[in-house]
C-alpha cells in the first residue's frame, strides 16, 4: 500500500494569508502546506481520507486520475469543502461517489450539498453515495479492509482509521482506552499536532509524543501542522528518532 500526503497543514494551510512569520515565509517547499488528507493506494484502487478547499489542487498535483471512495473524519470545512470536486471522477467513472462517514456527518454533506442529493439534479451535478458508519467496526472497500478508530476533537466525536498496520489519527484531542487497544503493533502512526501550546480541541507537540509513547509504533509521522509550531527542518531535528513530520507529496510505503 502506498500513502501519498496530498496535505499536512490545519485549516488555514501555510502560508497563512498575509502572515509575515518565518514559517510563512520559508523557501523550504516541506513548509508549504495545503490542507490535511492523505490517498492511500493499493494497486489500481485509490481512496482518500478528507476532501477539504485544496481537493482539486491535490488531485492535480498527485495526477489521480481515478478515485474509489471518500472517507471522512468529521465535517469541519478544511475536511470536506472541497467535495463538489469529486465531479470530474464521477463523470469519468460514471457512477456517484461513494463516501463514508457517520450520520451526522451525513447530514451536513445533504445540507451543505443539498443539490448532490437532489430528485431532479441540474445537469453536471455531482452525486454522492453515502455509506453511514455509526454502527461499523470495521469497512471493506475494494482491497481495503478498514477499522474505525473513534476518538475526540475537543467535545466532538470523529473517527480516523486503520488499515493492517498503519491509522490515521487527525484531529485529535482525546481517545478512550478501548479505541488505543485497536492501535497496537502498528507499523505507521500518522497523528495531527497543531503547536507547541495547549489547545481545546487539538493535541499540541508534546502531547502528541506522549501519545505515540502509549501507542507505540514502530514509526511515526505528525500532520495537520500550523505555521505556529515552526519550520519544518528545526522541529524534525528535536524529535524522538522514530517520530518525523509529514509534508505536502511525501509518499510512503507498507508491505500490508
Amino acid at each position: 500500500m502506498e500513502i501519498i500526503f496530498l496535505g499536512t497543514g490545519t485549516s488555514q494551510g501555510i502560508p497563512v494569508i498575509g502572515c509575515p512569520c518565518a514559517v510563512c515565509q520559508s523557501t523550504d517547499p516541506r513548509d508549504q502546506r495545503l490542507r490535511v488528507a492523505i490517498l492511500l493506494r493499493k494497486g489500481e484502487q485509490q481512496i482518500v481520507i478528507d476532501a477539504g478547499p485544496d481537493f482539486r489542487q491535490q488531485m492535480l498535483r498527485a495526477n489521480v486520475t481515478e478515485l474509489n471512495a471518500v472517507l471522512l473524519t468529521h465535517e469541519h470545512n478544511d475536511h470536506i469543502i472541497g467535495l463538489d470536486d469529486v465531479r470530474p471522477f464521477i463523470f469519468r467513472q460514471l457512477t456517484p461517489m461513494p463516501i463514508y462517514c457517520d450520520k451526522r456527518v451525513a447530514g451536513e454533506l445533504r445540507a451543505r450539498f443539498a443539490y448532490a442529493f437532489a430528485e431532479n439534479p441540474y445537469p453536471g451535478a455531482p452525486r454522492f453515495e453515502l455509506h453511514l458508519t455509526n454502527e461499523k467496526e470495521h469497512i471493506q472497500i475494494g482491497h481495503f479492509n478498514i477499522q474505525i478508530i473513534r476518538y475526540l476533537h475537543g467535545l466532538l466525536p470523529i473517527q480516523g482509521y486503520r488499515i493492517g498496520n498503519f491509522a490515521y489519527l487527525t484531529d485529535i484531542k482525546s481517545i478512550a482506552e478501548e479505541e488505543l487497544k485497536k492501535l497496537d503493533n502498528l507499523d505507521l502512526l500518522v497523528i495531527s499536532a497543531l503547536h507547541r501550546e495547549e489547545h481545546h480541541s487539538h493535541l499540541s507537540l508534546t502531547q502528541a509524543i506522549g501519545l505515540i509513547e502509549r501507542i507505540k509504533p514502530k514509526r511515526a509521522y505528525l500532520t495537520h501542522l500550523s505555521h505556529q509550531m515552526g519550520n519544518h527542518q528545526e522541529v524534525e531535528q528535536q524529535l524522538p528518532p522514530n517520530i518525523r513530520i509529514a509534508y505536502d507529496q511525501l509518499t510512503l510505503s507498507l508491505d500490508h
